[in-house]
């Protein structure tokens, strides 16, 4: 990568030197985010940080940006843009520094783009603030930029408001932000986190092109060792707020040195390591979906030639999989693939048409659905903090669907309270804490707990991970396969990490627009006869190879 113009190769765009960061709390014991933080990125280069949650990684990348909250205290250290302390800048210079000379993709485009203006504004704003532009001309670099990010009708983009764009458009317009004042420096905050599997290898190329074509220098934040190794050429290992390995990709993955390094690599999905037993032998199924519909914005109601016209989408089309004792099944694809709405039809939440016939029982309708379905089949959804009561402690969490479907005396009641915390690996005395005392991890095995408390015959697991760090993941998804083989649940795991998928499910099933377009053993995923698009999902995936880092040349 050659150096931009103006700046020696030899130099540091962004220089952070031994830099310590303090929150201070109102108990009057400080948080320690950051510790003698010290990395360098040369002109050019993209720097990958990783670490886990809670790590330091946001606080470096607002620290860098001085976006600092109230109670952040700097103990020490120095953050230099191209020799400039940025500690020691007015809040005016500040101001002027941001978009202009060092900018930030955010994880969530939603957050960060202004709901009442329109796209098209929100770029041009930019533009005539920090390049000087005209009204007229900063319309037409807009109108560029989004084409140069792959927005194939810029112009209608520009008159869009944030709500009327997809997660992937909504995305692209914050790159196209960033990259339009030809900043020195860009950070991308978890860029793709909240994006379906396609749609973020589409912006990770994204950021490939323009990365090459602008010689832009990016810190690039993640917990994703597959992604990092992708897009970046040197890396720093981030843990409790201090750096504890850094260097070139292929050295830190091919070689790694210290122990969390090596840790966080280990807990890498990889397809080849295999953490599930053969399926076991069954005669029928357990669970039978055939020719399943579900549309919305239909006209329900008699006077619905009233209403105004809306479109019609297939959340799924005619779609028909039988599902084994003891089976773990996975279901892969794209954002509005129907993941979801499958799940939502087994769970009882979700009107359909069609038939779904479970244990010898036929259900036509969702109102068919009675208390003993409902029993043995269980949910856990994506985010446990909307799927946990955070006004109950975990043992009334737990103690519900004990309540519901089991007669069990009190004393019973918390006997099997602990049984359950100690089958997801938590102490027995969370029991008297609520969902706010624990990680993000910790809420989900309470979660996984409390859907194996009704003692179910099937589990819905409906990305249950995707919000995890990679070691958190791991450890959720070994612990859910434990669980699943000691009570013989059948599992259907919906997903959009093949890579994960391919270590722990039996089958899977690939859904794309409502259609289930391919189904297969998981030993098959590269076969010749696989679906076009299930090769498309397998080819987005990123890999970590073991001999070191892929994509990205040094």
């Amino acid at each position: 990568m050659p150096a931009r113009d103006g700046i020696a190769a030899q130099c540091s765009v962004l220089d952070i030197r031994d830099y310590t960061l303090d929150y201070e709390t109102p108990h009057g014991v400080p948080v320690q985010a950051l510790r003698n933080v010290s990395l360098s990125i040369r002109p050019g280069r993209t720097m990958g940080l990783v670490g886990e949650s809670g790590s330091g990684k946001t606080s470096l990348a607002w620290a860098i940006m001085r976006y600092l909250p109230a109670n952040a205290a700097e103990r020490s250290g120095r953050i230099e843009l191209l020799g400039e302390d940025l500690r020691t800048k007015s809040d005016e210079e500040v101001q002027n520094l941001r978009g202009r000379r060092i900018s930030m993709v955010f994880q969530d485009p939603g957050t960060s783009l202004n709901p009442v203006l329109r796209l098209g504004e929100q770029i041009a704003e930019a533009l005539t603030r920090h390049r000087g532009f005209s009204a007229k001309e900063a319309r037409e670099e807009s109108e560029a930029w989004l084409a140069r990010t792959g927005i194939s009708r810029p112009a209608d983009m520009m008159n869009r408001y944030p709500h009327e764009a997809s997660g992937g458009e909504k995305q692209r317009v914050v790159i196209a932000t960033a990259f339009a004042c030809n900043p020195e420096v860009i950070i991308f905050d978890e860029p793709t986190t909240a994006l379906d599997i396609i749609t973020a290898r589409q912006i990770l190329d994204l950021f490939d092109d323009l990365h090459d074509e602008t010689g832009v220098t990016a810190l690039y934040i993640s917990h994703d060792l597959g992604l990092v190794s992708r897009v970046a050429q040197d890396i720093a290992m981030i843990d409790r707020g201090e750096i504890v390995e850094q260097g070139a990709c292929e050295e830190v993955f091919g070689r790694p040195r210290h122990e969390y390094t090596r840790g966080l690599l280990a807990a890498v999905p990889h397809p080849d390591r295999r953490i599930v037993d053969a399926a076991p032998a069954a005669a029928g199924n357990l669970l039978d979906l055939k020719g399943v519909n579900v549309s919305y914005g239909e006209r329900k109601s008699i006077l619905g030639f009233l209403e105004p016209k809306r479109e019609v989408v297939r959340g799924a089309r005619d779609v028909s999989f039988g599902v084994k004792p003891g089976e773990i099944l996975g279901i892969v694809g794209e954002s509005g693939s129907g993941k979801s709405t499958l799940a939502k039809v087994l769970a009882g939440l979700q009107e359909f048409e069609g038939t779904v016939e479970f244990d010898s029982r036929t259900y036509s309708r969702r109102r068919d659905i009675d208390r003993e379905y409902r029993r043995t089949v269980q949910i856990v959804f994506q985010h446990p903090d909307a799927s946990l009561n955070p006004r109950q402690t975990i043992g009334k969490i737990l103690s519900r669907p004990l309540k519901l479907y089991n007669q069990l005396s009190r004393s019973e009641i918390a006997r099997r309270i602990r049984e359950l915390l100690r089958s997801v690996l938590l102490p027995e005395e969370y029991s008297a804490r609520f969902p706010h005392e624990l990680s993000g991890g910790e809420k989900q095995r309470v979660a996984i707990a409390r859907a194996f408390a009704a003692e179910p015959q099937l589990v819905i697991c409906d990305e249950i991970t995707s919000s995890l760090d990679v070691s958190v993941q791991a450890a959720v998804a070994r612990l859910l396969v434990e669980l699943q083989q000691q009570t013989g649940t059948a599992c259907l795991f919906i997903t959009h990490d093949l890579n994960l998928v391919r270590q722990l499910a039996h089958r899977i099933a690939v859904m794309q627009n409502g259609d289930l377009v391919d189904l297969f053993e998981t030993s098959q995923a590269r076969a010749e006869e696989r679906h076009s698009y299930t090769r498309q999902l397998l080819d987005a995936v990123p890999v970590l190879l073991d001999s070191g880092r892929q994509g990205r040349d040094s």
